[in-house]
């Protein structure tokens, strides 16, 4: 069973800091690449960066430059730099990866819980 579990949110000031983990349990960690994806109120859930299971990394244009992403593979942890925060960056982060389920034959995605982070003015 994969499970994923988002810790670390918060209320910061903007132009602060935040970290965000998430831990995966029930996947070969070092083998699956890892994204981190949000979503404010009233809007779609969008994607935020990832790294690929080569540890790659790729950012949406809105936080390149801000957030970085990173793993620990040894500890099954990924991790999300949040840097000059803005108050539009306000919304629940959520972790993400994915797994062929062979039971369904098809790839399946896997959530965390989310995690709140809140920026203000």
């Amino acid at each position: 069973q994969v499970q994923l579990v988002e810790s670390g949110g918060g209320l910061v000031q903007a132009g602060g800091s935040l970290r965000l983990s998430c831990a995966a349990t029930g996947i070969i960690f070092s083998g699956n690449a890892m994204r981190w994806y949000r979503q404010a109120p009233g809007k779609q859930r969008e994607w935020v960066g990832g790294l690929s299971s080569g540890g790659w990394p790729n950012y949406a244009d809105s936080v390149k430059g801000r957030f970085t992403i990173s793993r620990d593979n040894p500890e099954n942890t990924v991790i999300l730099y949040l840097n000059s925060l803005k108050p539009e960056d306000t919304a629940v982060y959520y972790c993400n990866t994915q797994k062929f389920d062979y039971t369904l034959g098809k790839v399946v995605d896997y959530w965390g819980q989310g995690t709140q982070v809140t920026v203000s003015s």
